[in-house]
């Protein structure tokens, strides 16, 4: 059956369609409240479904069109992954993975593997790293990077983006003394006995990062092709794409004007930076081709929880008197929101700990609610339950991840206490206040894949099925809030609800075929599920076991 069906997909080419194209013998979930169930679309060559109901309706109608028989699998709207990092994505996949490294011989061993072909002087990148994973569960230490690299830079983003792990010859590349007792403003050294460890939390990672060399712009290429590439293989149609820059912004439009843009991007300029002045002197921005737009600015309020630079109303539990760090001061936060205001830009702010949030909360209220601003806070995942109403109140959209709880259950515990859990990646209780929802992943600090978010939403377990009955169970969505999370309501986030998100005629044919559905399997069996093929505007842009495209 499968057989078939992958043979099937290949009467619908990259190219562009002559005529009028139906896809039948198809399980569809529309996500469209008025007719939620369906067996067949149709599409025209410009990428516009003209026909969403039944086979036998769409043959009589479309007697001349190609077919695709798509036995029996079920279908869904394009998935839009709400908060991602698209060019950090495919760096990373040129970098040293260290995602899933059991202890710091673990990592020593892949960066020595991944050294091995390169230039003898060259800086050694790679991210991923989580000391939570490791039996000590402690940060590690330059000289744990020195025995095996003792010339070479080596520099180490951690998984959640907002730490990093240098050595030695790091260190003294950054060309800066990082002895004493001074911090950067919104950032943290950390120290032994006045000498820095080689771990710099936030805004102190800058130190080091601004003497890493920089990749080329063929490199950059290659890592957005990578990124697009594994995109479209997870059955991702949209992207939100958390901070991108106007060099990033004119390659995004490089690949769009040429037809390389595989799927729609949905770009936040990079704080008040030169993305920002660009969109407030020109206005938002919109590609022709309906794949690339510019019109919201992505905001840090605080760090993040695993490396304790998140914002706590109160200290740490496993580190007294430290209550993590506000990576932009409140004043520079409400002057930025405020020259978004002038600009009409959707505001789109990083808070994680339940002072970030209230922070955050405190800094919109100024200008919220009314006038369908959609502004948003992105992770919300420690709030206090005063707060979580004011969500709705203010009409602020919660982006979310639900993969990041998951990842965040063993410790989070450890990091805030049990009593300030009620209020911790509390999806449900969003919902229930009549707060919306957007779902992502917040790639490549989580998988790029959206059915391990799908699983994570509805069973707050990790692969392996624990804890029994999940995580705060209390918090789980449904298959199909969690359906709706990373489709229509994510793209009702990003301004396009009338364009995508859900199937309906007149909107764009972006689709997935997948191997089950995720509507109707037992909750554990949901991270099995393959995407068979992935569609944007009518056109196959991956097709399991064809090479792709």
């Amino acid at each position: 059956m499968i057989r078939s069906f992958l043979l099937a997909l290949t009467l619908s080419p990259f190219s562009v369609v002559a005529q009028t194209t139906m896809l039948v013998n198809a399980r569809i979930h529309t996500v469209d409240a008025g007719a939620p169930r369906a067996r067949a679309l149709a599409w025209e060559a410009d990428g516009r479904l003209v026909f969403v109901g039944g086979a036998a309706a769409a043959r009589e109608r479309f007697p001349d069109a190609t077919v695709i028989d798509a036995g029996g699998r079920t279908v869904v709207p394009g998935l839009i992954d709400a908060h991602a990092h698209l060019m950090g994505l495919g760096l990373a996949l040129m970098r040293a993975d260290l995602t899933g490294t059991t202890d710091k011989a673990d990592v020593i061993a892949r960066l020595q593997a991944f050294a091995a072909d390169l230039p003898a002087d060259g800086w050694l990148l790679g991210r991923g790293w989580d000391q939570n994973d490791w039996p000590e569960q402690r940060y590690p230490t330059a000289a744990d990077l020195d025995a095996a690299f003792p010339g070479r830079p080596v520099w180490l983003g951690r998984i959640d983006g907002h730490a990093g792990w240098a050595n030695t010859a790091a260190m003294r590349a950054a060309g800066v003394d990082l002895s004493g007792d001074w911090q950067p403003d919104g950032g943290r050294i950390l120290r032994q006995d006045g000498e820095p460890t080689g771990i710099f939390v936030d805004t102190a990672a800058q130190l080091v990062e601004k003497v890493a060399p920089p990749p080329s712009e063929e490199a950059l290429e290659q890592a957005l092709e990578r990124a697009l590439a594994a995109a479209a293989r997870h059955g991702l149609t949209g992207v939100h794409d958390a901070g991108t820059s106007l060099q990033d912004l004119a390659r995004y439009r490089r690949f769009a004007d040429a037809g390389r843009l595989t799927l729609r991007v949905y770009a936040m300029a990079d704080g008040d930076a030169a993305a920002l002045q660009a969109l407030c002197a020109m206005g938002r921005y919109e590609h022709a081709g309906g794949r690339l737009a510019m019109r919201a600015l992505k905001l840090y309020a605080d760090g993040a929880l695993g490396s304790r630079g998140a914002a706590l109303l109160a200290d740490y539990s496993d580190e007294p008197g430290h209550r993590g760090l506000l990576v932009t001061a409140p004043d520079a936060l409400r002057k930025a929101i405020d020259k978004a205001v002038r600009c009409g830009v959707q505001v789109a702010t990083h808070a994680i700990g339940d002072r970030g949030n209230r922070g955050v909360l405190d800094a919109y209220a100024r200008w919220l609610p009314g006038k369908d601003l959609r502004w948003r806070i992105e992770h919300a995942q420690l709030v206090a339950l005063q707060d979580i109403a004011r969500f709705a109140t203010l009409e602020v959209i919660a982006s979310v991840q639900p993969t990041h709880a998951t990842s965040d259950m063993p410790w989070a515990g450890d990091r805030v206490g049990e009593s300030r859990l009620a209020g911790a990646y509390a999806w449900q209780r969003f919902r229930d206040a009549g707060a919306r929802l957007a779902l992502g992943s917040d790639f490549p600090v989580e998988s790029v894949d959206p059915m391990l978010g799908l699983y994570a939403a509805v069973t707050r377990q990790d692969r392996s099925g624990h804890p029994p009955g999940g995580w705060l169970p209390s918090q789980r969505l449904t298959p199909e809030q969690a359906l709706r999370g990373f489709t229509i309501d994510a793209a009702y986030a990003g301004f396009a609800e009338d364009r995508v998100g859900s199937l309906a005629v007149g909107k764009r044919a972006d689709f997935v075929v997948l191997s089950e559905d995720p509507l109707a399997v037992a909750p554990a069996a949901v991270d099995d599920i393959r995407v068979l093929a992935t569609y944007v505007d009518g056109r196959a842009v991956y097709r399991a076991g064809n090479g792709g495209r």
